[in-house]
């Protein structure tokens, strides 16, 4: 059950600035060689994942000193968990693709209270596409309202995933037969749901809380529902951060998924 939880005018503007300044300093980076190395056991980051998680910390939390902060690219503090509102962050959700120059990274920012998301950004700059949402007051793209289309029958959905996801294997019965296709940011695969183009995204890896947060009010004040890869709901700034997989579809779909995968 969501709470019912005001988003202040302030929150959801500093928000909204902060991650359009972010995309604005990461693609001043993009195509130019920046530095990079790998975090053992986590794959690459870059001189630029960390420029932007400075300008979203000074922005975010210099505004709002008594909130929580989780992100990828900052140690974390369990002082976050004694914190009612939690920004939880992540500066370029799909490094690889950014190192690579490929157009398929992220921006992510997003605000929970009491464990609820209750307001998120979601940039793409290489390809102009700005998603915003507040729960309950519906979420945009590049401020154009986003609005539930039709759910296609399980055997023909397209689906954003690994190629490792439509294993035979996986599923009880057929995989869905539609289209399949990939993106490097998560975040991004659940926004290019939530825009219609796709009907669903499934990831079976373990993700964090950062891959997910602000993309998930996106789908869902879209229509949508997101989950684990079980169909559990998924609590924020949780003591553990990792999330086990995730399937994110609009109903009936979702629990057709849900109920098909092994």
């Amino acid at each position: 059950m969501l709470l019912e939880i005001d988003v202040t005018e302030h929150e959801v503007e500093v928000l909204r600035q902060a991650v359009a300044d972010a995309g604005t300093l990461v693609m001043r980076y993009f195509g130019q060689n920046p530095e990079t190395w790998d975090k053992p056991g986590e794959g690459p980051v870059s001189e630029a994942d960390l420029a932007a998680n400075a300008l979203l910390h000074e922005r975010l939390c210099g505004a709002f000193p008594s909130h929580g902060w989780l992100s990828e690219e900052s140690a974390d503090d369990e002082e976050r968990l004694s914190r009612e509102r939690v920004w939880i962050v992540d500066p370029i959700d799909g490094t690889r693709a950014f190192i690579d120059g490929k157009g398929e990274f992220t921006v992510c920012a997003a605000l929970a209270v009491q464990g609820e998301i209750v307001a998120g950004s979601v940039l793409n700059p290489a390809k102009d596409e700005f998603f915003f949402a507040i729960r309950g007051k519906g979420a945009t793209r590049n401020g154009v309202p986003l609005v539930p289309g039709p759910v296609p029958p399980f055997e023909e959905a397209d689906i954003l995933s690994r190629r490792s996801v439509l294993d035979a294997a996986k599923w009880q019965g057929d995989a869905p037969g539609g289209r399949h296709g990939y993106v490097n940011s998560i975040a991004y695969r659940v926004c290019k749901v939530a825009t219609d183009r796709w009907d669903a995204a499934i990831a079976l890896n373990t993700l964090s809380e950062w891959d997910l947060a602000a993309a998930q009010i996106i789908l869902e004040e879209a229509g949508g529902r997101m989950t684990n890869r079980a169909g559990n709901p998924i609590r924020y700034n949780a003591p553990d951060t990792h999330i086990a997989g995730l399937i994110a579809a609009t109903e009936p779909l979702h629990g057709q998924i849900v109920e098909r995968l092994l």
